[in-house]
């Protein structure tokens, strides 16, 4: 489940429209570009497009390579802090979305995580899991793959909310709370 550098999003999740450009920008308004924050889906990718036509928020946009109906092009990666307030607002509730969505492929990270280094495991990066909690979770993986995130609570009583976990860890992937990147995909470190 590790992100790999160079992977590139099908589809995106509108953030925010912003049919006068950014706020601020030293352009007279007939020279501004409409733009939009929007997410990818697979790899949580943050992203300034130019749109071919206005955009509703949240909308499901084509963002893959080929014709795209609605965005005319990618114009650059987005750390988070570059997103707009209304962007940063909204990311939540977008982030919490696609996990529910995709519960399965959530879920599978629980029966699959490894080691990251003797003495360390890419459980204990979900906020809230310790050791104990950590040894208890690959015990019950033993028994058999979790199926959903009811199952894992079902079978660890002691785990707090495991989709709530999740979201927490993608939403602090996003701000670089530290530097490992299990489930989104960074800019390249030139952009700093």
């Amino acid at each position: 489940m590790m992100v790999r550098t160079g992977v590139f999003e099908e589809y995106g999740i509108v953030l925010d429209y912003l049919p006068q450009g950014l706020p601020g920008e030293n352009l007279p308004p007939h020279k501004r570009t409409p733009i939009a924050h929007i997410m990818g889906e697979n790899y949580f990718t943050l992203l300034e497009v130019v749109p071919s036509t206005d955009l509703s928020m949240y909308e499901r946009v084509f963002i893959g390579k080929g014709k795209r109906e609605k965005i005319a092009r990618v114009k650059k990666r987005l750390r988070y802090n570059e997103l707009s307030t209304t962007a940063k607002g909204e990311l939540k509730f977008i982030v919490e979305k696609i996990v529910s969505e995709n519960e399965q492929k959530f879920v599978e990270f629980f029966n699959t995580s490894g080691p990251i280094s003797i003495r360390y495991h890419k459980l204990e990066l979900l906020p809230g899991l310790g050791k104990k909690l950590m040894n208890e979770i690959l015990e019950e993986r033993k028994k058999g793959p979790f199926n959903s995130f009811n199952d894992i609570k079902d079978r660890v009583p002691s785990i707090p909310d495991p989709k709530k976990m999740i979201i927490t860890r993608i939403l602090n992937e996003m701000q670089e709370i530290d530097r490992y990147s299990v489930f989104i995909s960074r800019p390249p470190k030139e952009m700093e």
